[in-house]
């Protein structure tokens, strides 16, 4: 579904990816993890337009390296950004509704929300309140349920464990297996929690400075002795 063919990018003199090479097939989990600076957020960005690179990004065999931001939205792929960046003085339902401004179909627009809702009972709960009330867990199902109302075949999400209390984190990664299987989504996942990550995931890469220097299913990474070292506390 997602072919990164040699992608690199760069900020200024600084080269942040160099030449990465990874696929997603279609209703995949595949997770990129590394240590920060490693090139993840980077990898993401670049494959939504936000930043320019060079190389290929073919989904669905189109080549979409350097379109707009909103024509990939199009295309079909929807981002999750790390931190979440949700707009805090509008609405839940009125972030729900900038997800949907590609959309045009009221009643489509209506069982996307119905979704989201149901996947995310706390957000129909709260669906008036301002969204920077919110507390972190919660701004991270609004962000997914936002990413979702544009109706993506192809999610990215950034760091969903970030700043979330612990007890949630556990909640948000069993949404994401859902909206997995009940959507048929490929997802492309950015996870400091390795271990959590490789759980959920099928195929992983492990980015080290801007390249790719491990590529496996996520059970075998999880029994790698160098991976287990370095990112999943030696277990």
């Amino acid at each position: 579904m997602l072919s990164i063919q040699n992608l690199s990018v760069s900020y200024g003199a600084i080269a942040a990816l160099h030449g990465i090479s990874f696929e997603v097939g279609p209703g995949e989990i595949v997770t990129l993890i590394g240590s920060n600076g490693a090139g993840k957020t980077s990898t993401l960005r670049a494959i939504s337009g936000l930043i320019k690179s060079r190389g290929k990004i073919l989904y669905q065999g189109r080549d979409l390296a350097n379109l707009p931001p909103h024509e990939i939205v199009a295309a079909g792929i929807s981002h999750v950004p790390e931190g979440r960046m949700i707009f805090a003085n509008l609405t839940v339902a009125e972030n729900l509704a900038m997800g949907a401004y590609l959309q045009k179909d009221k009643g489509g627009i209506e069982r996307d929300r119905q979704f989201v809702f149901g996947m995310f009972p706390r957000l129909a709960e709260r669906r008036q309140q301002v969204a920077g009330t919110l507390s972190g867990g919660e701004q991270q199902m609004l962000a997914i349920g936002r990413a979702l109302m544009s109706r993506p075949k192809f999610l990215m999400l950034d760091e969903p464990s970030l700043g979330i209390a612990p007890i949630l984190v556990k909640t948000i990664f069993e949404k994401i297996v859902e909206i997995n299987r009940q959507q048929g989504l490929a997802i492309l996942l950015v996870e400091q929690n390795a271990n959590l990550a490789l759980e959920i995931s099928r195929h992983g890469c492990v980015l080290e400075t801007g390249q790719i220097i491990l590529r496996d299913s996520s059970a075998a990474l999880r029994e790698n002795p160098k991976v287990r070292a370095a990112y999943l506390g030696g277990v």
